[in-house]
C-alpha cells in the first residue's frame, strides 16, 4: 500500500518512471553510467519509491534487497524547488521500511554523514571519484574479454569482494550493451575483473576487483586500451592505498567523496579487493 504523508504519496515506481530520477541525479553530477537502471530494476524492482504531489515525482530513494541479510540505499534526492518540506525524510522512512530488519548500507555525500548517523548509519570507509584521460602502460596480455565460461567463477569472485551475493544484477550489468568486461588469468587463476560502461559526461569503471595492485593495474590497461584515453570516472575506496596510488599513477584526480556507511556489521568480505566500487547507487 502507498505510504501517505500529508500531501505527499509514496509508493513504488515502475523502471520507465524512474528516468525522471536518473535525469535528477546527473544534475547533482553524481553521472550514473546509461542503461545501470535496467541492472538495478533486475536485482530487485520493488525497491525504487518515488515521493508525488499531486502525481508529479517531487522526491526518491532506492532500497535495494540483496537476500535476506542485507539491502543498499541510493537515489536519495528531492526536487530543488520543493527541499526542506519533509518530503525527503517521509521518502526515506519508506524506503528503509522495504529493507526490513536486513543490515543497510548507502555511498552518502560526506556533508549528510551526521544525519545518516541518525538514522543508525556508522562509517565505513570513505570513496573519492577520481576522474581524468589516463595514461597507462599497455597491457601485458594477461586479461580478456568476458566469457560465458568465466560467469560462475565471477560470480563466486564477486561474492567474495562485496557484503552480498547479487548475481541477478551481475546477470543483467554483464549483459547490457555498450559496455565491456575484462578478466585476468594468471596460471590459470582468475584474479579479479573489471567494467567499463559510457555515462553522461565521462566513461565509468566499475566493478573493478582485483587480488593485487598489478592485477587490478592489468585490468584498467585492458580497459582503456580498449575504450582509448577518454576521459573517464572511478569511485575509488580511500582505505585502499592500492587503489589510490593506481588512479594517481594513471593520472586521474579525485574531485568529490562519499561516505559508505552500514546500520550493522556486513558478513566478512575481501574489501582489499576492491579498487573501484560497481555503483554509489547500488554498493
Amino acid at each position: 500500500m502507498p505510504d501517505a504523508v500529508g500531501q505527499l504519496i509514496v509508493s513504488t515506481a515502475t523502471q520507465a518512471e524512474w528516468s525522471t530520477v536518473t535525469e535528477w541525479a546527473a544534475d547533482e553530477g553524481w553521472s550514473p553510467g546509461e542503461r545501470d537502471v535496467t541492472a538495478f530494476f533486475a536485482q530487485d524492482p520493488e525497491g525504487f519509491l518515488l515521493g508525488r504531489l499531486d502525481g508529479e515525482p517531487v522526491s526518491a530513494v532506492s532500497v535495494v534487497n540483496y537476500g535476506a541479510e542485507f539491502a543498499f540505499l541510493g537515489f536519495y534526492l528531492v526536487r530543488p524547488d520543493l527541499r526542506g518540506h519533509g518530503f525527503g525524510l517521509a521518502t526515506w522512512q519508506a524506503g528503509l521500511r522495504h529493507g526490513g530488519d536486513r543490515v543497510v548500507g548507502l555511498d552518502g555525500v560526506v556533508d549528510q554523514q551526521d544525519n545518516y548517523r541518525r538514522s543508525g548509519f556508522e562509517l565505513a570507509y570513505r570513496t573519492a571519484r577520481f576522474t581524468g584521460a589516463p595514461q597507462l602502460p599497455p597491457p601485458d596480455g594477461t586479461v580478456r574479454p568476458l566469457s560465458p565460461a568465466d560467469l560462475r567463477v565471477l560470480h563466486a569472485y564477486d561474492s567474495s569482494c562485496v557484503p552480498a551475493d547479487r548475481p541477478a544484477l551481475l546477470n543483467s550489468w554483464l549483459a547490457l550493451p555498450e559496455r565491456l568486461t575484462v578478466v585476468r588469468i594468471v596460471d590459470g587463476e582468475f584474479t579479479g575483473y573489471g567494467t567499463i560502461r559510457p555515462a553522461r559526461d565521462s566513461l565509468r569503471i566499475g566493478p573493478l576487483f582485483a587480488n593485487s595492485a598489478e592485477d587490478a593495474r592489468q585490468i584498467l590497461a585492458a580497459l582503456v586500451e580498449q575504450t582509448g584515453a577518454k576521459p573517464l570516472a572511478i569511485d575509488v575506496p580511500l582505505n585502499n592505498a592500492d587503489a589510490v596510488r593506481l588512479a594517481e599513477e594513471a593520472g586521474l584526480t579525485p574531485s568529490f567523496e562519499t561516505a559508505r556507511m552500514y546500520t550493522g556489521r556486513t558478513r566478512s568480505h575481501t574489501g582489499e579487493r576492491v579498487f573501484g566500487v560497481t555503483s554509489l547507487e547500488l554498493g
